[in-house]
């Protein structure tokens, strides 16, 4: 009686199943390899997508496009031995197809097979020199591995393509932060007052950063004269690497003479790097004069083209209000990672600007204006060059405000 059961509802499950089977009987390959992108893309079921383009392979075996698109729709369903069986078939057939390489590549490195990937795309690239999209994989692959000049010579490669390629330029920006070990640095800063101080400001810093296995250290020594006085600060920052996309910015700083300096200075970001080359930042900074000055940070930058855009915002709470800065930033890229213009424009003073020193006497609380520019170009790749002019206008006492000039030069050796 169970038995009898069973079979009576296979059949009847059977029956209703049937007009279904038969209509796919009647679609053609293209309506089929249609409908399984839609079932794969829309509906996000793998399975059936597999089922739809096996049966347009069957009317069509020749049909590269439906192949490809069954070893993507295995790779994204985790059965890696089938998506390679396909992807090898086609390779015995010597396809040349882009979307092919860049299909059976990407396999590769999602699953960390990185040699494996490189020999692909390689090959890849001995038909579509030009492709943006395999030199771009190529990069990735690289720069997973940690091979980081290699990622720099693709990624440079894409670039003198199409240097507006947005993804490529965000990744170049971070594979230049870290493929020369080290860095010398020196920057120099001149401030002039018109009514807020008698005497010009002068600062100089040097620094070193080192780039090791688990994130980049710089060491930074500063000198400064400000109000006919001199002083000195000793400062340390890291960049750990927590993962793929989120790295930290710890650091610190020392000086015993206060008043030109914070006696201490201390600050921790998480950042993160985000799909669609967007990044974004959140953290704190504390400045200890004679009371400690704790400031809240959030970022969030875009790549685009060869844009970068950025706007930062500092939030200072107290027991009476709540002091804001806000900065926009606008880079433009000229030729590789080390080469732009930029603008910024913002409202409040930064505990990252050379006269954070204000901050002591609550100056920050009042309306500040400041408005710059930026030039950074390299020589050789590895001598990098800045200049910048900040302009800024700030109400130093209640209603009455004077204006600031800042040009800064700075020179980084990279070896």
């Amino acid at each position: 009686m169970f038995t009898y059961s069973i079979r009576k509802s296979l059949g009847f499950l059977l029956l209703l199943s049937s007009p279904f089977f038969y209509s796919q009987e009647n679609l053609s390959a293209d309506e089929l390899f249609a409908k399984a992108r839609t079932t794969a893309f829309e509906q996000k079921d793998y399975n059936a997508s597999i089922i739809l383009a096996k049966q347009a392979l069957e009317k069509a075996p020749d049909y590269t496009d439906i192949s490809i698109f069954l070893g993507r729709v295995y790779t994204w369903n985790k059965d890696l031995a089938s998506a390679r069986a396909v992807f090898e078939d086609l390779g015995k057939k010597d396809i040349k197809d882009e979307d092919y390489f860049i299909a059976y590549a990407s396999l590769e490195y999602w699953n960390d097979q990185y040699d494996k990937a490189i020999e692909i795309l390689d090959k890849g690239l001995t038909y579509h020199p030009q492709s943006e999209a395999l030199l771009l994989l190529k990069a990735k692959v690289y720069y997973s591995n940690n091979d980081y000049p290699e990622a720099e010579k693709a990624i440079n490669s894409l670039l003198s393509i199409n240097p507006k390629n947005t993804e490529a330029r965000a990744l170049a920006i971070k594979i230049n932060e870290i493929t020369s070990k080290n860095a010398l640095g020196v920057i120099y800063n001149y401030s002039h007052f018109d009514k807020q101080f008698d005497q010009d400001w002068h600062i100089v810093g040097i620094s070193y950063k080192r780039i090791t296995s688990i994130g980049s250290f710089i060491l930074r020594g500063n000198y400064a004269n400000k109000f006919g006085e001199n002083g000195t600060q000793i400062e340390l920052e890291a960049y750990p690497k927590l993962s793929k996309t989120f790295y930290l910015y710890v650091g610190g700083g020392y000086s015993n003479d206060v008043g030109i300096f914070p006696k201490y200075r201390t600050g921790v970001s998480l950042n993160a790097n985000l799909p669609h080359s967007f990044e974004a930042e959140i953290g704190y900074r504390q400045l200890y004069f004679n009371n400690s000055i704790w400031m809240y940070t959030a970022s969030v930058g875009k790549y685009y083209k060869n844009f970068w855009f950025n706007i930062r915002t500092y939030i200072t709470p107290d027991r009476e209000n709540i002091s804001h800065s806000y900065t926009g930033t606008v880079r433009y890229y000229t030729k590789g990672a080390q080469d732009y213009f930029a603008l910024q424009a913002g409202t409040g003073i930064s505990p990252e600007e050379y006269r954070n020193n204000l901050l002591e006497n609550e100056t920050f609380k009042l309306k500040t204006f400041k408005i710059g520019g930026e030039y950074n170009f390299s020589i050789n790749k590895t001598n990098l060059f800045s200049l910048s002019t900040m302009y800024y206008n700030q109400e130093f006492r209640p209603n009455e405000k004077g204006n600031q000039f800042d040009i800064t030069l700075g020179y980084t050796k990279k070896f």
